[in-house]
């Protein structure tokens, strides 16, 4: 069987790491990725402290700035597949404000429920559709960016590759932090992560946890910027299926407002919204959940939230 993987809230405040790897018998050299702290990718000596073992920093960062350094055709690509996302992102947010708008105004309005149901049911699932064309659209405009460029095909990128591939091969664990979780993804994808990563001992945490579900949705309630609707940012890597995680929920969501997570919960679902607060785990396999660390609890349909088990 496969190791389960394990994802933690944020660590900043309540590092639980080192615990969760020693519930789960883990040990020796961590390769690190950290490129979602961006210029401050090589600030690795927190995690060195906390674990008191070898961590080589996979500097994925630094490797995605050298080859576009490097690339000139290359970088010319990446700039155009990255304004490409930016211009459906703004058409997405455009729509997406109108139908959660219409959605919390349905929760909200009192009245005979056989007479505004149909039409509740009906608005949450016109964001539904909208947030899973958000998703082909991305996925369309990053296969054909593959499709084109062939990444792995090019001198620098394959070369960095190879590294990558080495380190992890002779590595005990792999972990990976939070920042930026675009940055993060897209170099994960550059340097081939997502072959490497399966079937090894893997820790992850705030944006290092949301780039291994299946769909990662970036929120926030209040932002300094724009409007407070959670949307969907594109497909992580599948790793962890079945959920939507977000960290700092208490900080970034309105959780006591009863229709906003409802809301969130009725958008997503199938999928289990996982609030994470500092310091919890929870250890993964496949749809298979258990509870490391506490500070975990699932946004319900009817806007609470529902504490998963204690460990």
């Amino acid at each position: 069987m496969p190791p389960a993987i394990v994802v933690l809230g944020p660590q900043r405040h309540k590092p639980t790491l080192l615990p969760a790897m020693e519930a789960m018998g883990v040990g020796g050299t961590v390769a690190a990725v950290t490129a979602g702290w961006e210029e401050r990718e090589a600030e690795v000596e927190r995690l060195e402290s906390h674990l008191g073992t070898r961590v080589v920093n996979l500097e994925l960062h630094r490797r995605g700035e050298d080859v576009l350094g490097r690339d000139r055709e290359f970088l010319d690509a990446w700039r155009l597949r990255r304004e490409r996302l930016r211009e459906h992102g703004e058409v997405y947010r455009r729509r997406l404000g109108f139908l959660v708008r219409s959605v919390r105004e349905l929760l909200r309005r009192k009245g005979e429920e056989e007479l505004v149901g149909p039409d509740r049911e009906a608005a949450i699932e016109d964001v539904r559709r909208l947030d899973d064309l958000r998703l082909r659209r991305v996925e369309a405009i990053e296969a054909e960016f593959e499709e084109r460029w062939r990444p792995g095909e090019r001198e620098a990128i394959a070369a960095h590759r190879a590294e990558v591939a080495a380190v992890v091969e002779e590595a005990d664990a792999v972990v990976i932090a939070g920042g930026n979780v675009a940055v993060l993804l897209n170099r994960l994808r550059l340097f081939g992560l997502p072959a490497l990563l399966p079937g090894r001992p893997l820790f992850a945490w705030s944006a290092g946890a949301m780039a291994l579900t299946d769909r990662v949705v970036l929120f926030h309630d209040d932002p300094p910027i724009g409007v407070g609707n959670a949307e969907v940012m594109g497909a992580g890597l599948g790793l962890v299926p079945g959920v939507v995680l977000l960290p700092h929920a208490h900080r970034r969501l309105r959780l006591q407002d009863r229709v906003r997570t409802a809301v969130f919960a009725l958008r997503f679902a199938p999928s289990l919204c996982v609030a994470m607060e500092d310091g919890s785990a929870l250890a993964c396999r496949g749809r298979r959940r258990k509870v490391l660390e506490p500070g975990l609890a699932a946004l319900t349909t009817a806007g609470a939230l529902e504490p998963l088990g204690a460990p």
